[in-house]
């Protein structure tokens, strides 16, 4: 059934289908220069049969498209977010299906891959989700997640205070509501929920995601960042820009560059013998 944090969602997704691929196409891992997108799909490795859990505009699967994947297929809340994908030359033959991550609408033993950026935090019921992630594994099929992690760097750790505040006093009926699991937080966390279902200890990694920038566009980053943002009128909107610009000017470079960064985890597993 369908949850009211999924039904959030949804509706924001649809109402900006392509914020999350525009964000994260925005940085560039700190080392190596390409986008978590990128990263993390090398990490992955060659799977030839992909499925993106939450799969968005479609960004992350034409990644693995160009990566050499040749059967694809993704799974999202939003009929926004998939129509955008399904426009991807890439993604002509995937299978795009709106719905949830806890009942996917494929077959069992399909996929050499079930991944998921920055969504399997979001989502309830997490032993459901790996439940059906291991249902439509090949044998030593990979489980792969990107999420979020402890702590921001520069300006953004600066919106992230100033923003905490006035987030913390929304009423409650314009809150977001996000489901989530603290779980997908920590390695251990991720082995509580997918040890149970035949997945390996995960393999865990930290990566910095740069995004410095103008200072518009910073702003503009963090915004989209949280989703709490969306829920402060203009007034707090241009009352949080006011401070947050005088709180990071001393931190602009000489170019008029701002600095910004966010920490981000992958976790990787596969399916034991």
């Amino acid at each position: 059934m369908t949850t009211p944090g999924e039904l959030w969602l949804r509706e924001y997704h649809d109402r900006k289908p392509d914020s999350q691929s525009v964000l994260i196409e925005a940085g560039r891992v700190v080392g190596d220069g390409r986008t978590s997108y990128d990263v993390f799909a090398e990490r992955v490795g060659n799977a030839r049969r992909v499925v993106d859990l939450g799969c968005g505009d479609g960004a992350l699967l034409a990644t693995f498209a160009r990566q050499g994947a040749e059967n694809l297929a993704g799974i999202d809340l939003s009929a926004g977010e998939l129509e955008l994908a399904a426009q991807r030359p890439e993604l002509r033959a995937a299978q795009l299906k709106q719905g949830r991550a806890q009942e996917l609408p494929f077959a069992d033993k399909t996929f050499d891959a079930v991944v998921s950026h920055m969504t399997l935090m979001l989502m309830a019921d997490l032993e459901q989700v790996v439940a059906e992630a291991a249902r439509v594994l090949a044998p030593r099929g990979v489980f792969a997640a990107v999420v979020g992690g402890d702590g921001a760097i520069g300006a953004t750790e600066v919106f992230f205070e100033l923003a905490k505040p006035r987030f913390d006093a929304v009423p409650e009926e314009r809150k977001p509501r996000i489901d989530g699991d603290r779980r997908t937080r920590s390695a251990e966390g991720f082995d509580e929920f997918l040890a149970p279902v035949g997945f390996e200890p995960v393999a865990w990694e930290q990566i910095v995601v740069d995004f410095a920038a103008p200072p518009e566009r910073v702003w503009a980053t963090c915004c989209e960042t949280l989703y709490p943002a969306s829920t402060l009128d203009d007034a707090q909107l241009a009352e949080l820009r006011a401070e947050f610009a005088e709180a990071t000017r001393g931190l602009m470079t000489d170019d008029g560059i701002l600095p910004a960064a966010v920490r981000l985890n992958i976790a990787r597993t596969r399916l034991a013998e």
